[in-house]
């Protein structure tokens, strides 16, 4: 009986104790298990896959509304803008039309001023001058007065 009728034996042993513990029974039910573990996994990622797809296409959506929105915003911001450049100008407009109008009044009232104070200086430097004329002829006096009187109702 050599080594090697001997180490067939103890396969053979073996192979029987594996059989009687049932160990072959015991790996398969292992390998079944963890294949059912990787099938729950791998359904599990499948499910949150979808799910994160189903957040991405909502929050992508959430993204373009927000643009839409803030585009909106900066349109109405803008002719906003525009609206109170333009009122601005108008005020503007009005506003330098009434100060060039209040000036030209001012102008005029101070030129009808000034003509009406020449004339007055003028009737009295005629006045003086009537005067004096008038005062050197003897007995003129009334005569002076006279022309006095016509001069100052021709000026009213």
């Amino acid at each position: 009986m050599d080594a090697t009728f001997w180490a067939l034996i103890a396969l053979v042993l073996f192979v029987l104790l594996l059989m009687v513990l049932k160990v072959p029974g015991m790996i398969s039910k292992s390998l079944d298990d963890r294949s059912g573990k990787i099938r729950t996994d791998l359904d599990e990622a499948r499910r949150l896959r979808e799910e994160a797809q189903g957040l991405l296409a909502e929050y992508q959506r959430k993204r373009k509304d927000a643009e839409a929105e803030a585009e909106q915003i900066v349109a109405g911001a803008r002719r906003e803008a525009e609206a109170i450049a333009k009122e601005s100008a108008r005020k503007t407009e009005e506003f330098v039309a009434r100060r060039t109008a209040l000036a030209e009044e001012k102008i005029a009232q101070a030129e009808g001023q000034a003509i009406a104070e020449v004339k007055a200086r003028a009737v009295d430097i005629a006045v003086e001058a009537t005067r004096d004329i008038i005062g050197e002829k003897a007995g003129a006096d009334k005569q002076f007065q006279d022309s006095l009187k016509e001069v100052r109702a021709r000026m009213n």
